[in-house]
């Protein structure tokens, strides 16, 4: 048997509800909190990220960064760096270079062109030296001459309110919308609520910065990055360098954090293709923590209006949010603040709409929950307030506004279960005990103490995704086999060479030990890539479907049906009996009907032949075969394995989305509840307690999804209280551009967060049932900080983050 053939390749589009496989494998390792299958490699030094790759007659290149905001490269001096020891050439095409960083999920390559300058820090050259530091030199050292427009410059955000304009909604991520009459609405609402809150530039910082290792075989490109969406990327780089796909081979197996910041290609991507051709060398470029910052990608700042009517009993009629956020000229990304506002709360009259403003500062682009996680400080800020006004519990209100069906679209909820997220949350923080709606109310020693809490929401989504799946022997294993998974999917730090393990050993019956997972090679089937929470739920699907198609193809061998075969322990067994379906019914039909005429044929020629003192045995079954099966009889899957040519069984499985995307609206919900401390003198903000409950379909690996959500909640931390990248109105610089000077919550600001991962299966996502988890806890988590914040000291601050100095002048005596 050829190890490929037409019929390997299971496919699935999402146009129904399905049922999962997992209800009925033996071994049953999907959910549990196994530990990360590459932990071991990581920690010992052994996991191989970007930078750490090595080629023979490797050099090293350092970026070089515009020092205006704007104008035009005039010269590069070259021979400023000539008399340097180690430098080996200044590397520029005005051509090729990015000016920026591209989006996720694009297929062409971002805005290019080194002479024009559109920010402070832009990359327009590369200084390659025999070492890094004789590169560092250089590129501090060069001399570049500019035609310096800076004065003309758009550097201050509020100046350039004034002009902010339509968005191109084709570009971004969510659309405008508008039902009923939400300005009539508002105005004629029994209670209104209409308050605007800003939140700042925010930087994704990774812990790995941004590398890659590039080198030329002939017309051939290597690269070894740090990327998140490894197909996507491979194009971005053959439309940039005007080569074919089969020319660039991408590969990212370890990436250290991206958070949105390495779902496109980067500068140094191109810079070190460049530089590698230019020298005829491998060039390896690590960006500087400030050069990750001012030429990769930021959480655009936002101006955001929320405005709520609502009748005496807080049910909401009218629900308007209105959002202007900032990016370079000429690039579509904005930042789609509304989008869980769409569907969150009821209201027959509603608005989402976008504008934008064009800045000569850092691109924006997309960064952890981008929408939600600055969308929903303003929403749920809100929500908090017209509590507050309407003297409603914050549950209460909430509960009272739980719409029925997506009240944007009129299409149901594929699950929505909101209420038990707020519910278990709020019984696991003690919510009823620790919650005084007076403000300033609990005072412990020279601290105020409040509590607070938002939900949260988080859109589902389904990529197209392709994965291959292989059984082989291997003597080196307990049961002589082992499963090898590829796909291009990533692993950010989130856990996908264990989830996807878990995937492949439950469906395929074997230990976690005897699946070997490769990931983050161009070379392998193409995938969604890490971003958006989609990649678990669209690579995750590929893999299950192509051992899906494994179990199939071992059942016809075996003489079993696909849903009467177990696979345990290295074991192939049968179970169950066969559920026909409506087709194979009428099949089995047609077939009993032949038979029966056959039968009729063979017994008139039987007759005919022994009239005619002939023998027969055309009716005879001498040639067929026994049943492979009894129900107490196994079979190694190693020994079945091995009758196959080559000793090898493969098939690839394709996961694309479809019709349930459109007829339900998928997904994820939450509930954050925070408890504060407010210094009564300084203003001084520490996090006492939180706790998050949250939802995310049927889950893959529970320590690793509570993990996620450690992690959501900590950036609600930072978003909440200190992130915030300060852009100087005068140059266009990054006045905080490193981890000295841009506060990231650090463990002495982390209290005890507890997590709950509610119970929930939807079959309408994907075959797992699986929804995204990452994004959904820092929707919201922000906004019950504050909103702990405002119970404490009963000051509602309305521009983020919220600092000391802004609440000082306000404490109470």
């Amino acid at each position: 048997m050829a190890l490929f053939n037409s019929n390997a390749t299971k496919k699935m589009v999402m146009n129904e509800p399905v049922d999962t496989l997992f209800d009925k494998t033996s071994s049953q390792l999907v959910g549990k909190p196994i530990t990360r299958v590459d932990g071991a490699l990581k920690v010992s030094g052994q996991a191989t990220y970007a930078a750490e790759y090595h080629r023979d007659g490797q050099v090293y290149g350092v970026l070089v960064g515009a020092t205006i905001a704007k104008g035009k490269v005039k010269k590069i001096d070259t021979e400023s760096v000539a008399d340097i020891p180690g430098v080996i050439k200044v590397v520029t095409d005005a051509q090729h270079f990015l000016r920026n960083s591209q989006q996720g999920g694009e297929l062409e390559a971002p805005t290019q062109g080194a002479v024009e300058i559109a920010y402070h820090g832009q990359p327009i050259a590369v200084v390659v030296g025999e070492t890094f530091e004789a590169a560092t030199e250089g590129a501090k050292a060069l001399l570049v001459h500019y035609e310096d427009e800076t004065d003309n410059a758009a550097l201050d955000f509020d100046k350039a309110l004034a002009d902010a304009h339509e968005v191109d909604e084709d570009a971004g991520s969510d659309n405008n919308a508008e039902q009923g009459n939400p300005e009539q609405g508002l105005k004629s609402a029994a209670v209104i609520l209409d308050r605007t809150y800003t939140t700042p530039s925010q930087s994704n910082s990774p812990m790995e910065p941004h590398s890659t290792l590039a080198y030329w075989e002939e017309d051939k490109l290597t690269l070894y990055a740090s990327n998140q969406m490894v197909a996507f990327s491979k194009k971005q780089i053959a439309d940039a360098l005007d080569l074919k796909d089969d020319q660039v081979h991408l590969i990212s197996r370890f990436v250290g954090g991206g958070f949105g910041s390495k779902l496109g290609i980067s500068p140094e991507i191109i810079a070190a293709a460049v530089a590698a051709k230019q020298v005829e060398r491998p060039v390896l470029i690590m960006m500087t923590r400030p050069q990750v910052m001012e030429a990769t990608v930021r959480r655009s700042n936002t101006q955001q209006r929320i405005a709520i009517g609502c009748d005496e009993n807080g049910v909401i009629d009218t629900l308007i949010h209105d959002t202007i956020s900032s990016n370079l000229p000429g690039e579509g990304f904005f930042e789609p603040a509304g989008l869980s506002t769409h569907f969150l709360y009821r209201g027959e009259n509603r608005r989402v709409h976008y504008n934008k403003t064009d800045m000569n500062w850092t691109l924006a682009g997309s960064m952890r929950a981008p929408g939600e996680a600055v969308g929903q400080i303003a929403l749920e800020c809100a929500m908090d307030e017209l509590a507050c006004q309407l003297n409603i519990d914050p549950i209460e209100l909430r509960r009272r506004n739980e719409p029925e069906k997506d009240p944007s679209q009129d299409i149901p909820f594929s699950t929505r279960q909101l209420l038990a997220c707020m519910e278990q949350g709020a019984k696991a923080f003690g919510w009823e005990d620790k919650h005084n709606p007076e403000p300033a109310s609990r005072q412990q020693g020279d601290w105020w103490i409040g509590t607070g809490m938002a939900v949260a929401s988080r859109g589902n989504s389904l990529l197209p995704a392709e994965a291959r799946a292989t059984l082989q022997l291997d003597p080196t294993k307990t049961f002589g086999v082992k499963a090898v998974i590829e796909s291009d999917m990533t692993d950010i730090g989130t856990g996908s060479y264990t989830v996807f393990s878990q995937v492949a050993a439950d469906l395929l019956g074997l230990p976690i030990d005897h699946i070997e997972m490769k990931l983050g090679d161009s070379a392998l089937p193409a995938s969604s890539g890490s971003g958006g929470s989609f990649g678990a739920a669209s690579a995750g699907s590929s893999i299950y479907l192509a051992c899906a198609k494994l179990r199939e193809q071992i059942a016809e061998k075996v003489g079993l049906h696909a849903d009467t075969i177990q696979l345990t322990q290295g074991q192939v067994q049968q179970q169950g009996e066969h559920q026909a379906s409506l087709l194979e019914s009428g099949v089995e039909t047609g077939k009993a009907a032949l038979q029966s005429a056959a039968d009729a044929v063979l017994k008139s020629v039987d007759t005919a032949a022994q009239k005619a003192g002939l023998d027969s045995d055309l009716g005879s079954d001498k040639n067929n075969s026994t049943d492979y099966f009894s129900d107490s009889s196994s079979h190694a899957l190693a020994d079945i394995i091995a009758s196959y040519k080559d000793q090898k069984l493969s098939a690839k499985g394709q996961i694309a989305p479809g019709k349930n995307g459109k007829t339900h609206r998928q997904a994820c919900f939450g509930a954050n509840f925070a408890e504060v401390a407010v210094h009564r003198y300084t203003g001084e903000i520490r996090v006492k307690n939180m706790t998050g409950a949250f939802t995310a379909g049927r889950i893959l690996n529970h320590k690793l999804a509570t993990s996620q959500c450690y992690g959501g909640m900590v950036f609600g931390i930072g978003s909440a209280l200190m992130e915030e990248v300060i852009h100087d109105k005068h140059d266009g610089r990054l006045c905080n551009h490193d981890l000295a000077e841009y506060h990231l919550p650090v463990n002495a600001d982390v209290p005890q967060l507890e997590v709950i991962l509610v119970e929930e299966d939807d079959p309408y996502t994907n075959p797992m049932h699986i929804k995204g988890i990452g994004e959904t806890a820092i929707s919201g988590a922000a906004a019950a900080i504050a909103n702990a914040v405002y119970n404490a000291v009963g000051v509602r601050i309305y521009d983020f983050p919220i600092t000391l100095d802004k609440l000082i002048d306000h404490l109470p005596d």
